[in-house]
């Protein structure tokens, strides 16, 4: 029995929300206490103790059993009081009948028997189906009460829903922090798994984004706060997530529409089963084993726990429709800059000039770049870093916004920039006779001159996200008939890229428009697509899509408002993992649904014929109720594999290092 249904409506007569409806899994008011469920079970095995060690005990025995049966009982009448009094006609009152039925014959142990049986089905139904919940409702609970406030200098001890913009806030190590913020001072390993699925910690400094709910494990950090309360990511992650629980794929709402017709029905069959056999134990057993439990747990049930499975890897659904959507994907379009590729330049090419050594012309180019902030310098200083390369001391540092950069070092002026910018400082020579690279395939050339000389050149590029490849080949393997990547780059950019990861098909120099033609032509072509885009430009192609998928969603608002499902990572392997997550959600719903089916035709052709008495009746109807909740509980641990987040290294391709001379091909790990 469903009792779940206005067992959470006693909490609240007049709650409007709380109608007849069995598929929400909705326990947040259940009125079920364990501890009356167990005094009620005590009564009525007493009584059945009393009987057998006093012969002239029958009395006692009796009035034990009376007890034992309104403990138990009173919860379930109360459901169906409560029903009636609204007009409603639910499976509650099938039960109810059942245990009126029996007390009304005065046989007290089976209306508490059966009373219990069905209590005991709700009790583990809404903790087991918590527990598929916990790692979302984990979310509310994840954010500290307790902020500590920086003011004048002083620290005070605030409540969290007190912090604003623009506080700054002290986080020491252990503490989980209060809001979203930047960080201000100090550096420190944060551990971000509750917002963006990453179970290994993450490094911040300085002007790195932190979010709120996630744990500082080491360091100091001073944050400024950008965004408190429910305006946080983790905020908003939330009000997502119990939003998608809420919402109901179409097959759940036909089944609620139905089941207004479903308890008089019943009551039809119980009433010809009496009319034919005059037997009131067939009749019990009719009603309490057809509750179909197992049948409207089928959906709910496994939406839950894939919700579930999915959040814990930092995959955000907003309606469980979308997630049943994506088990009949077919096509996939992907935008490149920030989706296939991480958006940001690295190096690709040190090509050092003459007697200059890589190391020599990497130290002397980091060294001036330090200083300053274009995306070229931060690709150059992050590989000295990675290779441990000293810096020199630079002075008088210069910056040409746009064009490049100089500065003294041990005397000699180092210039860094386009041929242009060093043709124009005096630079002589074919400085682009040496170089190897095209810039029109999406390269981005450095020249690096000592005193009039140039010495080397650096080539950068948006570098491809390592699990790129991966994600692309396990999607063609899950059945996936069509892979397109349609960007706005430069066609020899988008072929590189392509070819690098293994993209079928390319689209280049698309405009906005271009990339929503293309998602709709292909669905006119009979394909079901799902597109996917960093959430920032490619709102209208996402929109477009069957389904729509935005990439890196933690700290983003426009992702996590641009698209059906936001990913809280850049891991492109959540992909395929989301497919077959679809996949699987929808076999266990098929094999919950058909088990449902099944037990209630099954059940009460036994119960009819009189092979089932009515407690038999209430003891399978909880076996086979939990047989659907843990069928779909399978779903939780789904995607155990994506969590450590080990990313590949990519190899280093063939002919890529050579002696100290020579050119040399440089991927740095972990960019």
């Amino acid at each position: 029995m469903q009792v779940t249904s206005l067992l959470s409506r006693t909490a609240d007569p007049g709650c409007a929300d709380c109608g007849h409806d069995h598929g929400g899994l909705d326990h947040s008011h259940t009125n079920v206490k364990l501890t009356e469920t167990i005094i009620g079970l005590i009564f009525v095995l007493n009584s059945f103790v009393v009987e057998w060690v006093f012969q002239r005990g029958a009395t006692v025995a009796g009035l034990s059993a009376l007890i034992g049966a309104i403990i138990l009982g009173y919860p379930i009448l109360k459901v169906a009081f409560f029903d009636l009094r609204r007009g409603i006609l639910s499976i509650n009152e099938l039960v109810a009948l059942g245990v009126l039925a029996s007390a009304a014959t005065g046989d007290f142990r089976t209306a508490g028997i059966v009373a219990f049986f069905m209590l005991l089905g709700e009790i583990i139904e809404t903790r087991t189906a918590a527990g598929a919940r916990a790692s979302i409702e984990s979310l509310v609970k994840i954010t500290p009460t307790k902020a500590r406030r920086l003011v004048g200098g002083k620290e005070e001890e605030v409540p969290s829903a007190e912090l604003k913009v623009g506080d700054v806030i002290r986080v020491r190590p252990g503490d989980n922090i209060a809001a979203d913020g930047v960080i201000l001072s100090g550096q420190g390993s944060l551990n971000q798994a509750n917002i963006t699925g990453e179970s290994l910690p993450v490094d911040k400094a300085p002007g790195d984004q932190v979010f709120a709910g996630t744990i500082n494990l080491n360091g100091a950090l001073e944050v400024k706060v950008t965004k408190a309360g429910q305006d946080t990511t983790l905020g908003r992650v939330r009000d997502l997530i119990l939003a998608a629980e809420k919402t109901k794929l179409p097959f759940m709402r036909i089944i609620d529409q139905y089941m207004h017709f479903y308890t008089p029905l019943v009551l039809v069959i119980a009433a010809l089963v009496w009319a034919f056999t005059k037997d009131l134990d067939r009749v019990i057993a009719v009603l309490v084993v057809a509750c179909p439990c197992a049948f409207i747990l089928a959906t709910p049930s496994a939406m839950v726990a894939a919700l579930s499975a999915a959040a814990r890897l930092g995959i955000l659904v907003k309606n469980i429709a979308d997630l049943e959507a994506a088990a009949r994907i077919t096509a996939f379009v992907f935008d490149k800059t920030g989706t296939l590729t991480t958006g940001k330049l690295v190096v690709s090419r040190l090509n050092p000039l003459g007697d200059v050594a890589p190391a020599e012309l990497l130290r002397l180019a980091a060294s001036v770049e330090r200083f300053s902030s274009h995306p070229t310098a931060r690709a150059l200083v992050q590989l000295a870093e990675e290779a441990g390369v000293p810096y020199a001391n630079a002075t008088d540092f210069k910056e040409t916004a746009g064009r490049g950069v100089s500065a003294l070092i041990d005397g000699a002026r180092i210039l860094i920039g386009r041929a242009t910018f060093l043709k124009d400082q005096g630079v002589g020579g074919d400085l682009m006779n040496s170089v190897d690279l095209d810039e029109a395939a999406g390269f981005s050339l450095l020249f690096i001159a000592r005193n009039q000389e140039c010495i080397g050149w650096v080539g950068l590029q948006d570098q491809v996200r390592p699990e790129a490849a991966q994600a692309l080949k396990e999607l063609q393997q899950a059945g996936i008939n069509r892979l397109s990547m349609v960007s706005g780059d430069r066609k020899p950019v988008a072929e590189r890229v392509a070819a690098e990861i293994g993209m079928p098909e390319v689209v280049a120099e698309c405009l906005p428009q271009d990339k929503v033609e293309f998602v709709r032509s292909s669905k006119t072509r009979g394909y079901r697509v799902a597109v996917v885009g960093d959430g920032v430009n490619d709102a209208p192609a996402l929109a477009a899509g069957d389904i729509s998928i935005a990439m890196g969603a933690a700290g983003s608002e426009v992702a996590i408002h641009s698209a059906t499902i936001a990913l809280m990572n850049n891991d492109l392997r959540r992909l395929p993992f989301l497919i077959r997550l679809s996949r699987m959600a929808r076999g266990v719903i098929n094999q919950n649904f058909l088990f449902g089916v099944v037990f209630i035709v099954g059940g009460l052709a036994a119960a009819s014929s009189g092979y089932l008495n009515p407690i038999v009746a209430a003891i399978l109807h909880n076996v086979g109720s939990l047989f659907v909740v843990f069928n779909s509980a399978r779903l939780v641990r789904q995607g155990e594999e994506l969590e450590p987040m080990a990313n590949p290294v990519p190899e280093t391709p063939a002919g890529g290092s050579g002696d100290s001379s020579g050119p040399i091909a440089l991927i740095p790990q972990g960019a």
